[in-house]
């Protein structure tokens, strides 16, 4: 699909085996409308339409639940709130708007099938409000408490309960997790608070539900007042609330730096055998996103990506006019991106232990925005670890401890013969899990054809491609 610089481009949504759902918004004669297009899964149209948006409404989530699309936006004053919901089928939908009267930036959405649940925050306070489908009102979920801490996840479960899990400082003024469950309605059930061991601040947390009821959370712990995670925790809650945690070392993890080169990870390797020899604890601090927990056999499934920020100088030199002073030089550091280094994914039973860990090294990425690039893929006996940046592909499989194949790497296929891309111009790459064995890959390639004579050899296309994990 040709694109240009006066077109925005499309964000794609899964509708898992019925299709994808292509959406964007479009401004024009001071008018906005949210354009929709839904493809089967042979890349055949379906149906396509427009939705007028109002002018001071900002688009800031997206979601799928069951048969229809959710669209949440949030008025400029941050006080009202703009609610679609679209049949993907034939593509009707509802609109509901709201008057909230607690003006707050919604970071989280999440459905159920009676709430539209919103969370954010409100003078650095984590806030939720629920939106009743049925009764058509707004209200503030109750149980939170109003202190300054972070909203880490808004969890809905199969039987549409779902729980709230927040970061931030108990009594003893250590960080730790606190889990707040709630029914269908939204009615406050219980409370959790994770306890920490030591001088161990539980940083940030996933949750996820087995089917006998155990919870299962884990995250990333480090010393109190640290952005620096050291290790992982794994915690699991029984039914009645009770609940242990364990905690894993970085440097007590098999493969955490198999990322790295042979020698160093050498180096790295017999420096922790000499520490523990010493009885000396191990520190390794890194900056880890928490990604997905997920089942996976009678395990759970937890990834991570490692990555820190970097910075570049820029000379700032200039010229002093004052008599006696001539050319004088400075630089200044600024900000020029996140950059990823690895993966991680490790393996835990429903009591927490760890059955084993593996890596997958992201040695290209740069970006802007903390987002996850690496995607996974289960089946019986291996895992495929795959990410896409600059057009390329890449993908790694392992089977618990083991690498059954290496990192590959992969260019995304063009449409026509001829066609070269050019990766230094790739403004957009997105890699999204799909149905079944399929994820699909979308951006903007920009293309130069070799073999056209004639007409335009250069040209912008959004793209779309199916890809199978074999």
């Amino acid at each position: 699909m040709p694109v240009n610089n006066f077109s925005s481009s499309f964000e794609v949504t899964s509708l898992q085996a019925n299709g994808l759902l292509l959406h964007r918004l479009i401004s024009a004669s001071g008018l906005n409308e949210f354009e929709i297009i839904k493809f089967d899964t042979a890349f055949k149209q379906s149906w396509r339409g427009s939705i007028p948006l109002e002018n001071d409404f900002r688009i800031v989530h997206k979601k799928m639940f069951e048969n229809n699309f959710y669209v949440f936006a949030r008025g400029n004053s941050y006080y009202d709130f703009l609610l679609l919901k679209i049949d993907q089928e034939t593509g009707s939908y509802t609109q509901y708007k709201m008057r909230n009267y607690i003006p707050f930036v919604p970071t989280e959405f999440q459905i159920n099938s009676k709430l539209a649940i919103i969370g954010g925050y409100y003078n650095n306070v984590p806030i939720v409000v629920l939106f009743d489908f049925e009764l058509l009102r707004l209200k503030v979920l109750p149980g939170l408490f109003s202190e300054i801490g972070e909203l880490a996840q808004i969890k809905v479960h199969a039987d549409n309960t779902f729980d709230i899990l927040l970061c931030a400082r108990y009594y003893n003024r250590e960080k730790t997790i606190w889990i707040k469950s709630y029914t269908p309605e939204g009615d406050f059930i219980t409370q959790k608070v994770l306890p920490t061991n030591g001088n161990k601040s539980l940083l940030f947390g996933r949750i996820n539900q087995s089917v006998d009821d155990m919870k299962i959370v884990a995250g990333v712990y480090g010393n109190r007042n640290s952005e620096y995670s050291k290790g992982i925790f794994i915690a699991s809650i029984d039914p009645f609330g009770e609940s242990q945690v364990k905690y894993y070392n970085f440097a007590d993890l098999e493969n955490f730096f198999s990322y790295m080169k042979v020698k160093r990870q050498r180096r790295i390797k017999d420096r922790i055998e000499k520490r523990k020899m010493k009885g000396k604890e191990n520190r390794f601090n890194y900056r880890l996103l928490v990604h997905e927990l997920i089942p996976y056999k009678n395990q759970f499934i937890l990834l991570g990506e490692a990555f820190y920020p970097k910075y570049k100088s820029v000379d700032r030199s200039g010229f002093f006019s004052r008599p006696g002073y001539g050319y004088a030089s400075s630089s200044e550091l600024i900000f020029d991106g996140y950059r990823y280094t690895h993966a991680t994914i490790l393996a835990f039973d429903a009591l927490g232990k760890l059955q084993w860990d593996n890596t997958f090294e992201i040695n290209d990425v740069k970006t802007f925005n903390l987002e996850q690039f690496v995607k996974l893929k289960t089946d019986k006996d291996r895992i495929t670890l795959l990410y896409l940046f600059d057009n390329k592909l890449r993908s790694k499989v392992i089977s618990g401890n083991n690498v059954i194949e290496n990192k590959y790497t992969e260019p995304i296929k063009t449409l026509l013969e001829g066609d070269v891309v050019n990766d230094d111009l790739t403004l957009l790459n997105k890699l999204e899990y799909w149905y079944g064995d399929y994820l699909y890959a979308y951006g903007i390639q920009n293309l130069t054809n070799t073999n056209q004579i004639g007409g335009q050899s250069e040209r912008s296309v959004f793209f779309i491609n199916k890809l199978k994990c074999k």
